[in-house]
């Protein structure tokens, strides 16, 4: 009987193949919505406007899926909150926001700047926030296990909250060329929104994304408190920026601007948190698989710093060219895939049948990434503070 090819446990890795993937979807979602543009005699304006909002991209992607090296995410699942970002969300979320516009307009009997402002405070941010979260409940629903923790929320909500802004930052470029002050406008425009600015609404995002992250590893009312405080948080963040830039001059524009900087700030420090926690689960976890021979000491002093493990990959490399290298790559995620999977039986996040099930393709995994490594490594001791025998080498 055939068995199943236990490397289905292994998750994909962030590439080059996924940042042209991801930016290729984007551009397909921009242009589904797009036609309107096309078509009302500004085909010259929207292919500016597009070329400006997805020069960016994949610099913000790249450094996106940086935070994404310890345990990457499923392709799949990066691409399709890119592009619910940058055509489902944008789309609805446009729909909606210029009915709420006409609807203040009409009835309040305010000026078009007025009406603007008022709904970019206190509409926008609702429905924005809302179309951009509902990805996330999706995951929280069905790939609750992806969610390992904030690290992963972060990943989640900034993939979203970037194909968003991509999309929406067309618009506005558009409208800025189209503005008395032109070019002039157009320029200001992409200095505030192309560079001041890229992450505001990944981080707008990323509050829904760690609140979703808590959730996945609770249950009951308590999950819906983690959901409901990381919703409130974006919308406040949100409707904060809009209402300072909208209200404040440029004194409003600058504390904005610091109130991204510190939001940034306490981001880092959660991600660079659950790395610590990813770490001390190997460290946990991993050392009663020593008699296996498929972990040693030396392996977990490895696995613990993004260092060694850069270390290891470049010894394999050197050793065993590509095929050292995918194999000391596979032996990594595997690794860190089994600390994680101990952690979700702990919480009982996996019934037993799928533990022993990831358990046993991991174990796999790890056997056949060790057969294939340059050179065995034999009766190897990690000394502290010092790199472990033969990856050094």
């Amino acid at each position: 009987m055939a068995t199943r090819d236990p490397r289905w446990v292994l998750k994909d890795r962030p590439s080059s193949v996924l940042i042209l993937g991801l930016v290729l979807t984007g551009m397909c979602a921009l242009v589904s919505f797009s036609f309107d543009v096309l078509f009302n005699g500004a085909p010259v304006q929207f292919f500016i406007a597009l070329m400006l909002a997805l020069a960016p991209v994949p610099l913000l992607l790249a450094a996106v899926l940086t935070l994404d090296r310890l345990e990457p995410e499923p392709r799949s699942n990066l691409i399709f909150a890119f592009a619910w970002g940058a055509g489902i969300a944008v789309l609805v979320a446009g729909v909606i926001n210029s009915l709420n516009l006409h609807y203040i307009i009409d009835t309040a009997k305010l000026s078009e700047a007025s009406a603007r402002n008022i709904a970019a405070t206190f509409g926008a941010p609702v429905v924005e926030e809302t179309m951009k979260g509902l990805v996330l409940l999706g995951l929280l629903k069905f790939r609750r296990a992806e969610l390992d923790g904030p690290t992963d929320g972060v990943i989640y909500a900034s993939m979203v909250g970037l194909g968003f802004a991509m999309s929406e930052n067309v618009s506005y470029y558009i409208a800025a060329l189209n503005s008395e002050a032109g070019v002039k406008g157009l320029a200001v425009t992409v200095v505030l929104r192309g560079i001041l600015s890229p992450l505001a609404h990944p981080l707008f995002s990323s509050m829904i994304g760690v609140g979703v992250a808590y959730a996945a590893q609770r249950g009951g009312s308590e999950r819906v408190f983690y959901v409901l405080a990381g919703w409130s948080g974006a919308m406040i963040l949100h409707g904060l920026w809009n209402g300072l830039a909208s209200y404040g001059g440029f004194p409003g524009l600058v504390v904005a601007y610091l109130v991204l900087l510190v939001v940034l700030i306490v981001l880092i420090g959660v991600v660079f948190r659950d790395r610590r926690r990813i770490v001390a689960l190997i460290q946990r976890y991993l050392p009663p698989y020593e008699p296996t021979k498929l972990v040693t000491q030396a392996d977990i002093f490895m696995l613990s710093a993004f260092p060694r493990r850069r270390q290891a990959r470049q010894w394999a490399r050197a050793y065993g060219g590509k095929r050292g290298l995918r194999a000391m790559r596979d032996y990594q995620l595997a690794a860190t895939e089994l600390g994680l999977l101990h952690e979700r039986a702990a919480r009982h996040m996996v019934d037993e049948q799928l533990f022993h099930e990831e358990q046993r393709a991991l174990l796999e995994c790890m056997s056949t990434a060790r057969a294939d490594f340059p050179m065995p490594i034999i009766n190897a001791r990690a000394v502290p503070g010092a790199p472990p025998p033969g990856y050094a080498d």
